[in-house]
């Protein structure tokens, strides 16, 4: 094992090509506890370039290195006293910042140590690009829908940007547990994939009225459990298409990371809805759920999202490899609209088998 690794360092908070780095730092040593991790591929999230911009739920101190939610790779060595694992064991790592929590080792570099409580082993069908991407989109979409909604078979659910990475999931999981899906769009060209990967209904605002649609395919009874990560004008359309009693989580806000107008950055709820209609309008963050979470629950969950890809249930498209030196490539791809492919930093012979 190399003293040394290649790592993408953060030197302060600001727009990720102008602030990071390739650095050699020291290969980390495990506690008692954790594992150490040689990354072979790790994705490149938007979150991520939110995260060093400042402008995400929590901040790092920097320097920091780069990425903080997900990679796989192959255990090196075992801190002390670290039971359940072993060394060469290929494991995807659940790097997500508990919120509250202490801090993680970002997932830009060779080689990284984690808590073993959050490893999950991953069977070898499951290429690189694959195991990657276990631990936040498709964690998400199961626990939104499962968890946070408990969706039942005949159900609708509403959703926006169902185009998304986190969408087209949900649609996945809901077709499979006999929930139907009112798929809401921005571009009518979207409308034919969505029903291709087995959404049950599109809107398209580009030239519906949600409200008006989402009453005329759900009938009398109306739709009672709906997720949003678009907020501003269509979140609360959303909440207002609701039959009385009904849930809205909010799990995302599209671009407002970037945004400067106040009306993207709010929901503008209806006050007489929210009190005569009883509804529910609640946020869900995938880092505070990790944060009161168990071990034992998180890696649970994990363990089905796993069994729900290798069983073809879940389908993640396969991302785009670059290598730590083409870094701005690949944060510029991250942000690109509608790229429809993740970019991924690999390591070693994990490049040759996702080239292949």
């Amino acid at each position: 094992m190399p003293r040394s690794m290649r790592a993408l360092v953060a030197l302060e908070a600001g727009e990720p090509t102008d602030v990071l780095r390739l650095e050699s730092r020291p290969v980390p040593t495990p506690k008692a506890g954790q594992a150490l991790i040689r990354v072979k591929a790790t994705p490149v999230h938007a979150s991520d370039l939110h995260v060093l911009r400042g402008r995400y739920g929590f901040s790092p101190e920097f320097p920091a290195v780069g990425g903080y939610m997900e990679c796989v790779g192959h255990i090196e060595t075992l801190g002390p006293d670290t039971e359940g694992l072993k060394a060469g064991e290929r494991v995807v790592a659940a790097a997500i910042p508990a919120v509250p929590g202490p801090p993680v080792a970002g997932t830009w570099q060779e080689y990284l140590v984690a808590d073993a409580r959050r490893l999950l082993p991953v069977p070898d069908h499951l290429n690189d690009s694959t195991a990657c991407q276990l631990a936040v989109n498709p964690l998400t979409a199961l626990l939104l829908v499962t968890r946070e909604l408990d969706a039942q078979a005949g159900e609708w659910l509403l959703q926006t940007a169902a185009g998304s990475t986190v969408g087209r999931l949900v649609i996945q999981l809901c077709r499979h547990l006999g929930i139907r899906t009112i798929n809401v769009v921005r571009r009518r060209s979207a409308v034919e994939e969505i029903t291709a990967l087995g959404g049950d209904e599109a809107i398209c605002t580009e030239d519906e009225d949600l409200m008006q649609r989402v009453a005329e395919i759900a009938g009398p009874a109306g739709v009672r459990k709906a997720v949003d990560c678009v907020a501003g004008p269509v979140g609360a359309q959303v909440s207002q298409a609701l039959a009385p009693g009904g849930e809205l989580v909010v799990y995302g806000a599209l671009s407002t990371h970037r945004q400067t107008d106040p009306a993207a950055l709010t929901i503008p709820l209806q006050a007489r809805s929210v009190i005569y209609e009883t509804k529910t309008v609640r946020g869900f963050w995938l880092n505070r759920w990790f944060g009161t979470a168990s071990p034992e629950i998180a890696l649970h969950a994990l363990a089905r999202v796993r069994d729900l890809v290798a069983d073809e249930v879940l389908s993640i498209p396969q991302g785009r490899p670059f290598p730590l030196e083409r870094f701005a490539e690949a944060v510029a791809l991250a942000e690109a609209p509608a790229h429809g492919t993740k970019p991924l930093f690999v390591f070693e012979d994990a490049r040759d088998e996702d080239d292949g």
